[in-house]
């Protein structure tokens, strides 16, 4: 129950970062363009593989780097991609409901550095893996012909129980994009912030490494406490 403590506590944040944590270890051995690799989307959600992840979250340490689940094929190996954070996002909604929720990115600032017809050409090929092997094994995310590289990418729109939008949301920010909309999310959902409030919160981030607490904000005095969780 995250409600019962502020969103911007010690004890919300480890268990985020934690969370984080386990997300983005299954992330970079699973996800893969879903018409080369099969991509173990119900295994991921399912009440039991959920509730076995949760159990590895506790509440005094933190877990250390996490390692995937075993859900899908075991003789694929994890993978780094360098997703550079040059990325636009907008969110509309009409007078009369209609909504969109997109994202778009050129990867580098310029792109390929190469322009068609005033239009900046992408260079998304980064988002691939950085080798197609590692450890003697394949990697999911590896380049292949009329592969769609892996991308952090997320917009998203939020439906009420009753099916009506809640929420239209994304952003800009490379990998850490995931990150930074579930935390908005969250903050419009559990802590009952406006969207523009869950926006503007401090931002926190965790992609299985180090957590990063966005510089000039009240969330860094919760550093030391952190720290001392490990």
């Amino acid at each position: 129950d995250l409600q019962t403590n502020p969103i911007d506590s010690a004890e919300t944040v480890h268990l985020y970062t934690q969370a984080a944590r386990l997300a983005f270890a299954d992330r970079d051995k699973y996800m893969a363009d879903s018409d080369f690799v099969y991509v173990p989307e119900q295994e991921l959600m399912s009440d039991r593989y959920l509730s076995d992840r949760r159990d590895q979250i506790k509440f005094t340490r933190d877990m250390g780097k996490a390692k995937p689940g075993n859900v899908g094929s075991q003789h694929l190996a994890s993978n780094i991609s360098i997703e550079q954070p040059n990325t636009s996002h907008f969110s509309i909604v009409d007078a009369q409901g209609n909504a969109v929720s997109m994202t778009t990115s050129i990867e580098m600032a310029f792109g390929s550095a190469v322009m068609v017809d005033g239009f900046l050409l992408n260079n998304q090929l980064t988002d691939f893996a950085l080798s197609p092997t590692r450890d003697g094994k394949l990697v999911a995310n590896r380049v292949e012909p009329l592969k769609r590289p892996r991308s952090s990418m997320a917009p998203m729109m939020v439906m009420s129980p009753t099916g009506t939008l809640k929420l239209v949301v994304g952003s800009p920010g490379g990998s850490r994009i995931i990150n930074y909309v579930a935390q908005t999310i969250l903050g419009v959902i559990d802590w009952k912030l406006d969207p523009q409030q869950a926006i503007n919160m401090p931002k926190l981030t965790n992609r299985n490494d180090v957590t990063t607490l966005e510089k000039g904000t009240s969330i860094v005095k919760l550093k030391t406490g952190l720290e001392a969780k490990g």
